[in-house]
């Protein structure tokens, strides 16, 4: 089998990152953004998604890193698909949280776009503006080119409500990105190929 795997580097003069991604991976994570919350919810994709992502990134705001992290992360996941051949490709995921319901449908079809439904209570998770997880998403989507809905049912703290969004996209990631026996080295398309 061909390894799925991608390491990305980008350096502006906003922000530094290094970033590697196993798709087939065991959930193994290394976060280090200076931003724990983001860190923590990096991690949930990684440890429930089973995928191996190391991420090293400073940048001069907090804005610029979350885009620039979803854009090398989305990058990466791009590249470890390669012509997508074999892969389940669509999947969903609903997850619970204690108060907290969210849930993510997506497709890997080598088009970018985002859907987000995410009604938090404020704009801020411990020093984390919430409008961030909307944009890491959206840029996230756009740049591993998947189709991506993502919404959160119900739930009363915010923290409960970003975590279980995380830990559905990491779900739902598993599901499409993982490979169909019955498909080996085919597209999985009525086109005959993805885009990638």
């Amino acid at each position: 089998m061909t390894k799925r795997t991608a390491s990305i580097k980008r350096q502006t003069t906003e922000t530094t990152i290094s970033l590697s991604l196993n798709l087939d991976g065991s959930g193994q994570a290394e976060m280090c953004t200076g931003v724990r919350l983001f860190d923590h919810m990096l991690s949930q994709l990684a440890k429930h998604g089973l995928f191996d992502i190391n991420v090293s990134a400073n940048g001069d705001d907090i804005h610029h890193l979350v885009e620039d992290v979803a854009l090398t992360l989305g990058k990466a996941f791009n590249e470890a698909l390669g012509e997508r051949k074999g892969i389940v490709r669509m999947a969903d995921a609903t997850v619970p949280m204690d108060d907290s319901l969210a849930t993510v449908a997506l497709d890997l079809s080598g088009r970018g776009y985002a859907v987000v439904d995410l009604p938090f209570s404020k704009n801020d998770l411990t020093g984390f503006p919430t409008d961030l997880v909307r944009h890491f998403l959206e840029t996230f989507a756009i740049e591993g080119r998947l189709n991506l809905h993502a919404r959160i049912l119900y739930g009363s703290n915010d923290h409960h409500k970003a975590e279980a969004l995380f830990k559905a996209l990491a779900r739902a990631l598993d599901k499409a990105t993982s490979l169909d026996p019955r498909r080996e080295g085919i597209a999985p398309s009525t086109k005959g190929m993805l885009e990638n």
